[in-house]
């Protein structure tokens, strides 16, 4: 197969993908770093500390996966991050409409109120043009490279397991988020719930990707992203550990769930590099 017969990434998905990686970057920054002060530096106020760290932790892990996705050349290195990107930005503009009143249009701080302006655009912005871009995509000639690294079936059991808790209990919070703020291991307002639940919705698509793509070598991105915010996931529990109310069993199930992250994407994240070594060297 000749080079010239993939299907490229077209100019405009890899500036939108350059373009969002700095704003997650800069919404990640603000939310894991300064997870007391959401009342000025954020968009509206997040309490606890420890839920303007889980969000951040998305952000800052989502700052890899758009970045080198948009260095690449072929669609199909590029496409495993577009569908939950996209969805996690349509979601969260939903959240954002609905709960307008929680926002911070309305403060006496200048910087406060223009991100939080800021912060609608870009929601209103991105899913748009992501979408578009994404329509004009698929009408590009050319076909994906075939699959040479599949993924083992134990891997792709558990990225089931994982996806479909993630794409489960993500919706719940979206639509009923007053039945699983009980169940949560920490407090949670309606707003957190359904903007954890987008986040949950948003990486669960990125798992069901994973599982359609099913080859290390368009999974690199992804794998070393799935590591990263399994990893400062991990962290949170470690800066707040008092937060989490430990006689509900949920915090237990949580724990051990951000640990399955972890070591599902250091595994993969170590089988896409080899099997890039491999194919470079072959080549």
């Amino acid at each position: 197969m000749k080079n010239s017969d993939l299907k490229k990434t077209t100019q405009g998905m890899r500036i939108v993908l350059y373009v969002a990686s700095f704003l997650v970057l800069s919404v990640g920054l603000s939310l894991y770093l300064l997870t007391n002060r959401t009342d000025v530096y954020f968009s509206w106020t997040i309490n606890p500390p420890l839920t303007a760290a889980f969000l951040g932790a998305g952000y800052l892990a989502s700052f890899p996966l758009e970045l080198l996705s948009a260095r690449e050349r072929i669609w199909a290195s590029t496409r495993p991050a577009v569908p939950g990107v996209w969805v996690f930005t349509f979601l969260t503009l939903i959240v954002t409409l609905i709960h307008l009143d929680r926002f911070h249009f309305n403060s006496l701080f200048f910087i406060t109120k223009a991100g939080t302006w800021v912060w609608l655009g870009v929601y209103i912005f991105v899913p748009i043009a992501l979408g578009i871009l994404w329509l004009i995509q698929m009408r590009q000639p050319g076909i994906d490279p075939p699959r040479k690294a599949t993924l083992p079936i134990w891997m792709r059991a558990v990225l089931i397991i994982q996806g479909g808790i993630m794409l489960l209990l993500g919706g719940a919070m979206l639509v009923f988020p007053e039945r699983i703020i009980p169940l949560w291991p920490w407090m949670l307002s309606p707003l957190t719930a359904r903007a954890i639940g987008a986040w949950g919705v948003g990486i669960g698509v990125l798992v069901v990707q994973a599982l359609w793509e099913n080859d290390w070598w368009r999974l690199n991105h992804f794998a070393v992203s799935y590591l990263l915010y399994g990893l400062l996931q991990m962290i949170n529990l470690l800066r707040y550990p008092t937060t989490l109310d430990w006689s509900r069993l949920t915090a237990g199930g949580y724990t051990a769930f951000v640990l399955s992250i972890i070591l599902v994407g250091a595994f993969g994240t170590w089988k896409a590099r080899q099997t890039m070594q491999i194919r470079i060297s072959q080549d």
